[in-house]
């Protein structure tokens, strides 16, 4: 329910509740929140070869540096093969090997949550859900449907929480610096995907999705088809 990158509860809608605490170089403050990846355990008497997907809600420090995922009880039990989640889950520590996949939301396009923190007018945090793709979000800026040549910076706040205290009025358009792998651009929200009247906690769903894909390498992943 809480974790670093301030999703909360949203967190349970992320495949099925297989979310995961990072290692800071992986966390890369907020920079990592929203990302998939595929994860399976080595012990072939207990685990899958394909293990499961999982997203990074929350950052976790190890200072031994070797642990470098903490996954949510539902997503270690999905590594073991049928019948063993359970004697896997007793085990507790696994060897792991990991790749970055694309976040894939059927039927769900990204979504932006104005956090309960605001106050209309003229603050505005909001929170990036759903993102598809294989990307990260490094900033974003925020515009009036009626005036598109102002774009208002928007700071990151913590995690995936974007804030402004001078909020355009009237109907509103994000854009979003993204990157998969060496490439950046802008992504941009359908116009008006929060209406001149936005109000504190409440989701806005856009009509559009991320779906940029990178080819990152997985660690190790000597053997991984």
């Amino acid at each position: 329910m809480g974790g670093a990158c301030g999703y909360g509860p949203y967190a349970l809608d992320f495949h099925g509740g297989h979310v995961a605490a990072a290692l800071p170089s992986i966390y890369k403050k907020g920079e990592g929140c929203g990302a998939c990846f595929q994860i399976r355990c080595n012990n072939s008497a207990i685990c899958s070869t394909k293990g499961t997907k999982i997203v990074v809600t929350d950052v976790h420090t190890d200072k031994t540096k070797s642990t470098q995922f903490v996954l949510s009880s539902r997503a270690f039990r999905a590594m073991a093969l049928p019948g063993k989640d359970r004697q896997l889950l007793h085990v507790g520590i696994a060897d792991v090997e990991y790749k970055r996949v694309p976040c894939v939301y059927k039927g769900q396009n990204l979504s932006i949550r104005v956090e309960e923190f605001s106050k209309f007018p003229n603050y505005l945090a909001i929170k990036v859900l759903y993102q598809g793709g294989q990307t990260s979000i490094l900033g974003g800026d925020v515009a009036s449907v009626d005036n598109l040549s102002n774009w208002v910076y928007l700071s990151q706040n913590y995690g995936a929480v974007w804030d402004t205290d001078n909020a355009p009025s009237g109907k509103l358009v994000f854009r979003f610096i993204i990157n998969s792998g060496f490439d950046s651009r802008y992504f941009y929200t359908n116009e008006g995907v929060l209406p001149a009247n936005w109000k504190p906690g409440v989701v806005y769903n856009s009509s559009v999705q991320i779906s940029d894909i990178a080819l990152d390498g997985c660690v190790p992943c000597k053997t991984w088809k």
